[in-house]
């Protein structure tokens, strides 16, 4: 009796394949990393999609969350210009790199983004992956503060004192080269 409900139930689950098949995907895998990540090697972008890329980073899977995070910059999120940015500053995912780093804070910062204007006015006032521009990266932290970007009112009534607002420990990797 037991092979007979065997076959029977491979019979089955065989005509239920075949009728899924016919009829696409009945019960899509639609809440996981996979079905999301698949999205974005497909180049599909979107507010749920872009989200992930957070929980990704956050889980140390940094390689899938800068998929999903270029895909969403590249289409214009620029929450996602600015996690790129931390991703390349940081060398997560990738090999560290101040240069496209600024470059990502910068496209947000044109884009309007309050973080992205702080983050690249930053870089600009160290020359931290850009040529040094104490004056414009001023601004742009000013430009952030009107914004509502507290970090940034911080940072202007500290003086533009840049330890006010970053660790110690960074002092290495901002210090000037020479």
């Amino acid at each position: 009796m037991n092979s007979f409900l065997s076959t029977a139930i491979l019979i089955a689950f065989g005509a239920a394949s075949a009728a899924a098949d016919e009829f696409g995907t009945l019960n899509p895998d639609e809440m996981t990393w996979q079905h999301f990540l698949d999205q974005a090697e497909r180049g599909e972008t979107g507010m749920v999609i872009c989200s992930m890329g957070y929980a990704l980073t956050k889980s140390g899977d940094h390689a899938s969350a800068r998929t999903l995070f270029r895909n969403c910059a590249n289409d214009g999120y620029t929450g996602a210009m600015t996690w790129m940015s931390q991703l390349d500053n940081n060398g997560l995912g990738a090999e560290y790199d101040p240069d496209s780093a600024a470059e990502w804070d910068r496209r947000a910062a044109q884009a309007g983004d309050p973080v992205g204007k702080f983050n690249y006015g930053i870089s600009l006032m160290r020359g931290h992956g850009v040529a040094q521009d104490d004056a414009l990266g001023r601004q742009l932290v000013d430009e952030a503060a009107r914004d509502g970007l507290m970090i940034a009112k911080r940072l202007q009534r500290a003086g533009y004192d840049l330890d006010e607002v970053t660790p110690d420990a960074d002092i290495w990797k901002y210090a000037p080269s020479f």
